[in-house]
């Protein structure tokens, strides 16, 4: 029993749009309520691209000034009677609004209107569940949905109560809605344990490719900027890349060779959008660490979108969150063909088409020049008190062979040294120049023979 009802509680969380053949697109109306706190419009117009996205078709929108949400329903009571008359007139079939609901306020509407409602972090959710591919990606989404959906849940209240046997046991018992609650709880944990495992191996990765000196460089951008297209277009990969929100959603990682010879590890990170969900920014923290352990960014912007300087600003931000904001920073300007005026170009800024593969070799370059030189193969001889030098260098870099000789060790390693700090990287260069000169004779020391 168990087991079933956890089959439908999972059912329930993964399906939003329900009810009708595979194909045809559910009626739904967008609403939204504008109090100031941010673009309203622009917002509206980023949801109804959720919407047709998941497979909804817009019918109409419902925009109502406010200086607060309406604690009940968000909307106010006149507006909701409009919604209501324009659900019985175009046949909506389901509710969409433009912010997150509480279980209270979902249930008021519906009660008022008898039309299923759901908010754009469901719609999000929604959109996640059907891209994510891989089983990180897939336990990443359920986990968000578990938690979004837990404080959500509503119950039939005693009536569905288990009772105990025995003395002290009478009254009302266990709820179905505590029951379903103690299920998901212990699935949040299971997720939470299996997503920390998986985190630790990303970690090793990474570990795993400093050590070896592979350099790495993160694909971030707004959704449907043209990221999978761009990392398409420069290794070859076969990237699904769609005009929709969110087609692609597990970072798939592919290797390029630069312009000076350096190989470069291109990693196609999850677009970013607007009041992404807390929940989701959680639940794919270490997809999205990748950006803030790359060597490069590559950030990529749909310059031909009106509101481009703004979705750029978004990125940026989520960057600065991650602790990345250090990070060189490449700004890829796509889909340049498609621009009526000139843009100039400098040291870090590029235009390209990634769909006519128009501006590739100047990106190659500009990224070669902003790529920073974190490792370099040499040769070094240490004299017999610096030995232990090596022992760093095999922690840090990678020792391909040791030869012992009458003045010292000769190492022939790659000395590894952090990108983010000049400093550090200047004084590791000045180390490296010190053990790598030749030991002074007893006579150039003044010593006696």
């Amino acid at each position: 029993r168990t087991i079933c009802r956890y089959t439908i509680i999972l059912s329930a969380l993964a399906v939003f749009f329900h009810g009708k053949p595979c194909g045809i697109p559910v009626l739904a109306l967008l609403i939204g309520a504008d109090t100031g706190e941010y673009d309203a419009e622009s917002s509206m117009d980023e949801l109804s691209e959720l919407a047709k996205t998941a497979g909804a078709e817009e019918l109409a929108r419902v925009l109502q000034k406010r200086e607060a949400y309406e604690p009940a329903t968000v909307i106010g009571e006149g507006k909701l009677a409009e919604v209501k008359e324009l659900c019985g007139s175009l046949g909506a079939e389901l509710l969409i609004f433009d912010c997150e609901l509480t279980a209270s306020q979902i249930r008021n509407v519906e009660d008022e209107t008898d039309v299923r409602v759901i908010d754009r972090t469901m719609l999000i959710l929604d959109i996640f569940a059907g891209r994510a591919v891989s089983r990180e990606g897939k336990l990443q989404v359920e986990l968000a949905q578990l938690k979004y959906r837990l404080p959500r849940l509503m119950g039939i209240g005693a009536s569905l109560s288990r009772l105990g046997g025995g003395i002290g046991t009478r009254g009302p018992g266990e709820t179905q809605l505590e029951t379903d609650r103690r299920h998901i709880r212990r699935r949040i944990d299971k997720l939470s344990a299996e997503l920390k495992e998986l985190e630790e191996r990303r970690g090793y990765a990474r570990d795993r490719r400093k050590k070896d000196s592979v350099q790495v460089g993160a694909i971030v951008g707004y959704t449907n900027a043209g990221k999978s297209t761009l990392l398409n277009l420069l290794t070859g990969a076969d990237v699904l890349a769609e005009d929709k929100l969110f087609a692609t959603l597990d970072p798939t990682s592919r290797a390029i060779e630069l312009p000076d010879g350096r190989s470069l590890l291109l990693v196609d990170t999850v677009g970013l959008i607007r009041r992404l969900p807390h929940h989701l920014v959680e639940a794919f923290k270490s997809t999205l660490e990748e950006a803030a352990c790359a060597d490069i960014i590559i950030h990529v912007c749909d310059v031909s979108d009106p509101e481009a300087a703004e979705k750029a600003d978004v990125t940026l931000k989520t960057l600065a969150d991650l602790g990345a904001a250090e990070i060189p920073v490449v700004t890829v300007l796509n889909k340049c063909d498609l621009l009526t005026e000139n843009i100039p170009e400098d040291d870090s800024t590029v235009k390209i088409s990634a769909k006519k593969a128009q501006g590739i070799d100047r990106l190659l370059q500009v990224v070669a020049a902003n790529l920073p030189e974190t490792a370099k193969r040499m040769k070094l001889l240490l004299p017999y008190d610096k030995a232990g030098f090596t022992a760093k260098l095999r922690e840090n870099g990678k020792v391909f062979t040791e030869e012992y000789t009458e003045t010292g060790v000769l190492v022939d390693a790659i000395a590894a040294w952090p990108a983010s700090t000049s400093g550090r990287r200047q004084a590791a260069r000045c180390r490296v120049s010190r053990t790598t000169r030749r030991p002074k004779s007893r006579k150039e020391r003044g010593e006696p023979p």
